[in-house]
């Protein structure tokens, strides 16, 4: 049984669905990021960069434990020991990849900021808020075009839209209507109705409703202040 380190955000509902989606048992370990947990250092050794997701496998290369933190790793991990997600020819894994790392470096990043300075600052801060909710509008864009040319990022349902969708979900957080983006909505429409993905993203869902509560002093310093600059 696959041990994962997570915690009810974007990165770690990626993994919650792709364990979903190929029925891989696992085992749920919270790491609460607002309390410090991913400071541990216990949890350090499985993740150096101290972020979640990451996840130890019993059953690794050569049937020994193998630990992987970074979630773009661990969905081509999990694709390739299950065989599922990510086609074989050459082409057409590495349109998936593609698509892949434009999540992974765009996707994610940027909408993480747009995020951060539209809801969580402490100040509000127009260039950073224009600059990344204009990104935000551009890398819809971007996936709009390509989803109305094709169902899924690269053809068939892979890991790229594991990746994307819990990124792409609540355009309105971004500050973008997503009704300007109907390609994007339809494929979010698709894949949201897909069972794995509605038990994936129920995974700690009683904690996230318990954050949206809001944010005190400590879970700031812990997520945004000097607790992620202290050496360890």
């Amino acid at each position: 049984m696959i041990d994962l380190y997570t915690w009810p955000t974007p990165n770690g509902h990626k993994i919650h669905i792709m364990l979903e989606e190929t029925g891989l048992p696992y085992r749920v370990i919270p790491i609460n990021i607002n309390h410090g947990d991913q400071f541990d250092p216990a949890f350090l050794k499985i993740s150096p960069n101290n972020k979640m997701p990451a996840m130890v496998d019993p059953d690794g290369p050569g049937s020994k434990p193998y630990s992987l933190f970074e979630s773009g790793a661990m969905l081509m991990y999990l694709a390739e020991k299950t065989n599922r997600f990510m086609p074989q020819p050459m082409d057409k894994r590495y349109l998936v990849i593609q698509w892949l790392m434009f999540q992974m470096g765009g996707i994610g990043p940027l909408f993480g900021q747009a995020h951060h300075f539209r809801n969580y600052a402490p100040e509000q801060i127009d260039y950073a808020v224009e600059r990344y909710t204009n990104e935000a509008g551009r890398l819809y864009g971007v996936m709009d075009r390509r989803l109305g040319e094709i169902e899924y990022l690269a053809g068939e349902y892979s890991i790229a839209d594991i990746a994307a969708f819990p990124w792409a979900r609540n355009p309105s957080r971004k500050g973008h209507d997503e009704n300007n983006y109907p390609n994007v909505k339809r494929w979010l429409d698709a894949i949201e109705v897909r069972p794995a993905v509605q038990r994936g993203l129920e995974v700690l869902a009683d904690e996230r409703r318990d954050i949206s509560k809001g944010m005190d002093e400590e879970t700031r310093r812990n997520l945004f202040g000097d607790a992620q600059y202290s050496p360890r």
